[in-house]
Protein backbone atom coordinates (compact mmCIF):
# COMPACT_ATOMS: atom_id res chain seq x y z
CA UNK A 1 0.00 0.00 0.00
CA UNK A 2 1.40 3.36 -1.04
CA UNK A 3 0.27 6.70 0.26
CA UNK A 4 1.53 10.18 -0.52
CA UNK A 5 3.61 10.34 2.67
CA UNK A 6 5.65 7.33 1.63
CA UNK A 7 5.94 8.26 -2.03
CA UNK A 8 9.31 9.44 -3.24
CA UNK A 9 9.40 13.14 -2.42
CA UNK A 10 12.03 15.57 -3.70
CA UNK A 11 14.60 16.65 -1.20
CA UNK A 12 15.53 20.32 -1.25
CA UNK A 13 18.79 21.82 -0.11
CA UNK A 14 17.00 24.45 1.98
CA UNK A 15 13.64 25.65 3.17
CA UNK A 16 14.06 28.59 0.80
CA UNK A 17 14.40 26.22 -2.16
CA UNK A 18 11.34 24.22 -1.08
CA UNK A 19 9.26 27.39 -0.68
CA UNK A 20 10.45 28.74 -4.05
CA UNK A 21 9.36 25.47 -5.68
CA UNK A 22 5.96 25.68 -3.96
CA UNK A 23 5.47 29.32 -4.99
CA UNK A 24 6.36 28.56 -8.60
CA UNK A 25 4.00 25.56 -8.61
CA UNK A 26 1.10 27.73 -7.44
CA UNK A 27 1.85 30.51 -9.91
CA UNK A 28 2.35 28.02 -12.76
CA UNK A 29 -1.07 26.55 -11.94
CA UNK A 30 -2.70 30.00 -11.87
CA UNK A 31 -1.00 30.98 -15.12
CA UNK A 32 -2.39 27.86 -16.80
CA UNK A 33 -5.97 28.21 -15.56
CA UNK A 34 -8.70 29.20 -17.93
CA UNK A 35 -11.62 31.44 -16.94
CA UNK A 36 -13.78 28.48 -15.93
CA UNK A 37 -11.14 27.16 -13.52
CA UNK A 38 -10.31 30.46 -11.82
CA UNK A 39 -11.83 33.90 -11.94
CA UNK A 40 -9.43 36.11 -13.96
CA UNK A 41 -9.75 38.96 -11.44
CA UNK A 42 -8.75 36.62 -8.62
CA UNK A 43 -5.81 35.34 -10.65
CA UNK A 44 -4.60 38.90 -11.25
CA UNK A 45 -4.93 39.70 -7.53
CA UNK A 46 -2.78 36.69 -6.62
CA UNK A 47 -0.13 37.50 -9.23
CA UNK A 48 -0.03 41.17 -8.20
CA UNK A 49 0.20 40.14 -4.54
CA UNK A 50 3.20 37.95 -5.26
CA UNK A 51 4.75 40.74 -7.32
CA UNK A 52 4.35 43.11 -4.40
CA UNK A 53 5.86 40.67 -1.92
CA UNK A 54 8.90 39.89 -4.03
CA UNK A 55 9.43 43.63 -4.59
CA UNK A 56 10.01 43.89 -0.84
CA UNK A 57 12.87 41.37 -0.86
CA UNK A 58 16.33 42.71 -0.11
CA UNK A 59 18.93 42.69 -2.88
CA UNK A 60 20.59 39.58 -1.44
CA UNK A 61 17.23 37.80 -1.16
CA UNK A 62 16.44 38.70 -4.76
CA UNK A 63 19.81 37.34 -5.91
CA UNK A 64 19.20 34.13 -3.98
CA UNK A 65 15.70 33.74 -5.45
CA UNK A 66 16.88 34.45 -9.00
CA UNK A 67 19.65 31.88 -8.53
CA UNK A 68 17.13 29.30 -7.35
CA UNK A 69 14.89 30.06 -10.34
CA UNK A 70 17.84 29.55 -12.69
CA UNK A 71 18.69 26.23 -11.02
CA UNK A 72 15.06 25.15 -11.27
CA UNK A 73 14.91 26.16 -14.96
CA UNK A 74 18.09 24.21 -15.76
CA UNK A 75 16.63 21.09 -14.15
CA UNK A 76 13.18 21.44 -15.77
CA UNK A 77 12.37 18.96 -18.54
CA UNK A 78 9.04 20.56 -19.57
CA UNK A 79 9.93 23.31 -22.06
CA UNK A 80 6.85 25.43 -21.28
CA UNK A 81 7.52 25.35 -17.55
CA UNK A 82 11.22 26.02 -18.17
CA UNK A 83 10.20 29.12 -20.15
CA UNK A 84 7.97 30.21 -17.28
CA UNK A 85 10.88 29.80 -14.85
CA UNK A 86 13.27 31.67 -17.13
CA UNK A 87 10.83 34.55 -17.52
CA UNK A 88 9.86 34.68 -13.84
CA UNK A 89 12.63 37.06 -12.64
CA UNK A 90 11.83 39.70 -15.25
CA UNK A 91 8.07 39.15 -15.08
CA UNK A 92 7.98 39.69 -11.33
CA UNK A 93 10.48 42.56 -11.22
CA UNK A 94 13.31 40.64 -9.58
CA UNK A 95 16.03 41.88 -11.93
CA UNK A 96 16.06 45.54 -10.88
CA UNK A 97 18.71 44.98 -8.20
CA UNK A 98 19.17 41.22 -8.29
CA UNK A 99 21.84 40.65 -10.89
Amino acid sequence: MTCWETASMPVYSSLTHALAEALVDVLWFIEGCDDEQMDPDDAVKVLEGVGYLVSKLSSSQRREFVGLLRTMAEAESDSARRGFLEGFPEGFGLLDDAV
